[in-house]
């Protein structure tokens, strides 16, 4: 490929912004173009953000044939949509977090793009960021022996929004945080697991609003993971060896990590190096992936998304979580048997409306 590649946004909320805003201190990468439903958001987006092309449809963007790399940043709710309308127009897709509602959503959109011989991968930030392999070399050097357990949570009083309010919009602190920390454990443990213990409170709508999930996995390791959508908590992550532990602060976007020993010393410190958002990672692995040729990005290839779906979906069914026309999941994780846990009471408000 010669020149900038193009990249679309698809949607104009916050995190649409926080891409445009990154993509215009990237070299290499030019934010082209942005869609919305209706053509004053596009508009207005444009104009806060410096994007030459704006279109008040997503069918009118993905249209566009110079457009390279479309970013889906839409409620979890349309991006099965959204993505299968870009693959159709024969455009490479990087979607945002939770990839879809379901497993059997996933993988339909990554038969897809197979057969479409495009690019589809999932933007969870995490799995791109420099700081992921900084953690797997301090784990690999056996500083703090052999890994046993890892707890992590992750949380933000974000229940207002309608976006993890509403079961149409495949709300629930599961998909929008809950998916962090099943993929920190996923990037340090991996996936054979062999039994997975839940409990979630809702909200008056049956959405999950506090989500707390233990995996035990085949080789005896396990995994202690929380999510709220009801308070702000530390965001830290930390894993316990034989000889001692690490502590990664901020789980959502590394900020360090430090090393102690068996007595609590502390070894060694790694801060994160300098970024514009975070999001630059996950657009350098698209950008690399299409001038390579391949259809899938190796810090997030298809089968660890479903795999993380899998999850998800066992998790909501065990919890009776279920969005309107959705197609029947499975409550039958990929590996083994699986324990589960009881359900409260639905208690928490609705909140106000966001694109």
């Amino acid at each position: 490929m010669f020149g900038r590649l193009k990249v679309a946004i698809m949607g104009t909320g916050k995190i649409a912004g926080i891409m445009a805003d990154t993509l215009k201190g990237m070299k290499g990468v030019t934010c082209y173009a942005v869609g919305s439903r209706t053509i004053e958001n596009a508009e207005k987006f444009a104009k806060a953000y410096g994007v030459k092309k704006a279109y008040g449809s997503y069918e009118e963007l993905v249209n566009d044939s110079k457009i390279d790399l479309v970013y889906v940043a839409t409620p979890h709710s349309e991006h099965f949509e959204n993505v299968k309308l870009a693959l159709s127009a024969g455009r490479n897709v990087i979607c945002e977090k939770a990839f879809t509602l379901n497993e059997s959503q996933a993988k339909q959109l990554f038969d897809f793009a197979e057969e479409k011989n495009l690019l589809l991968t999932e933007a969870i930030w995490t799995r791109y960021m420099p700081m992921r392999t900084k953690l797997l070399e301090v784990l690999g050097s056996n500083i703090i022996g052999e890994p046993t357990m890892l707890t992590a949570n992750l949380g933000y009083n974000i229940s207002y929004k309608d976006r993890i309010n509403k079961p149409e919009l495949g709300g629930g602190a599961l998909l929008d945080l809950g998916v962090y920390v099943l993929n920190f454990a996923s990037m340090v443990f991996g996936n054979d697991v062999s039994d997975i213990a839940s409990i979630c409170t809702f909200n008056n709508l049956g959405m999950d609003m506090q989500d707390s999930i233990t995996l035990r996995y085949a080789n005896g390791k396990m995994a202690v993971l929380n999510a709220t959508a009801l308070a702000n908590s530390d965001r830290s992550g930390i894993i316990y060896g034989t000889k001692g532990y690490v502590v990664v602060d901020n789980i959502n976007n590394p900020e360090g990590i430090t090393v102690y020993d068996s007595e609590y010393k502390k070894l060694a410190y790694y801060k994160r190096p300098k970024q514009i958002s975070g999001y630059e990672y996950e657009i350098e692995a698209c950008v690399k992936a299409i001038n390579e040729g391949w259809k899938e990005c190796p810090e997030m290839p298809h089968s660890e998304s479903l795999k993380i779906m899998n999850m998800m979906d066992f998790i909501r069914k065990a919890n009776n979580i279920k969005f309107p026309s959705e197609e029947e999941i499975s409550a039958t994780p990929e590996n083994g048997e699986t324990e589960v846990a009881t359900i409260e009471t639905p208690e928490t408000e609705t909140g106000e409306s966001q694109e």
